[in-house]
């Protein structure tokens, strides 16, 4: 798995991440979860940002929005969060487009820094990525009660709706600035049948050197679903 500097202290689905999570009530929420005079607000299944980076990131047609909040990350950084999803049986997703604007607070020095080598391009910006598959994807997210998976995992059960247990996702990683002190990460991760061809292990799966072609399914699978538009 890739690990993100200082806010990463373990091998998990995603970077663990404390802190006050700010609940939908926080905010002065138009209809769309976002306010007028916010850095970033929605307008469908657009997120609109004005900086950091100043783009225009579209889901295509079957997700919906569900929601969006803030979280502090141990009181070294703040993120801003948003899901995108499409519902399948019993309330679990389907799949999803967890988007994450997030950058570190003055008071420290740190930056965001990367191990894959991994990168792709959408739109005009250029993420740095890496996959993963997991047999209970719902049970991986929980096991930090105090991270930004868990965090996420809330928003979604506000609208009734869960993760998917057997599962992969695609973390992509933009840096918008050059002090590194800023990041954009992009997760889409998909619900696999037990007759998926996409491998499943336990104690996870280095899809880089053991099964290069699923890795690059579930990136095109990612790409499909996103629009990318610098502004």
């Amino acid at each position: 798995m890739m690990k993100r500097q200082v806010l990463s202290s373990r091998n998990v689905v995603v970077v663990a991440a404390a802190g006050l999570v700010l609940g939908l009530a926080a905010f002065a929420y138009g209809a769309d979860g976002t306010s007028a005079d916010a850095v970033r607000h929605v307008k469908g299944r657009t997120i609109i940002s004005e900086e950091f980076p100043k783009v225009k990131l579209s889901v295509r047609k079957g997700y919906r929005f569900i929601g969006t909040q803030q979280v502090n990350l141990y009181g070294l950084a703040e993120a801003e969060q948003y899901v995108f999803a499409r519902q399948g049986r019993d309330n679990s997703v389907e799949s999803f487009y967890w988007i994450q604007f997030e950058h570190f607070l003055p008071s420290n020095d740190r930056t965001y820094n990367y191990a894959s080598k991994n990168t792709t391009l959408i739109g005009d910006l250029r993420f740095v990525y890496n996959v993963g598959s997991w047999p209970d994807y719902l049970a991986e997210m929980a096991g930090d009660p105090a991270s930004d998976g868990v965090a996420i995992e809330r928003l979604l059960e506000k609208r009734h709706l869960s993760f998917p247990r057997r599962a992969a996702h695609v973390r992509m990683f933009h840096s918008p600035s050059a002090d590194r002190r800023s990041e954009l990460m992009i997760i889409y991760g998909e619900a696999l049948p037990q007759d998926s061809a996409i491998p499943v292990r336990k104690n996870g799966f280095d899809f880089d050197t053991e099964s290069p072609g699923s890795a690059q399914l579930l990136l095109g699978h990612a790409r499909q679903g996103l629009i990318v538009q610098t502004r």
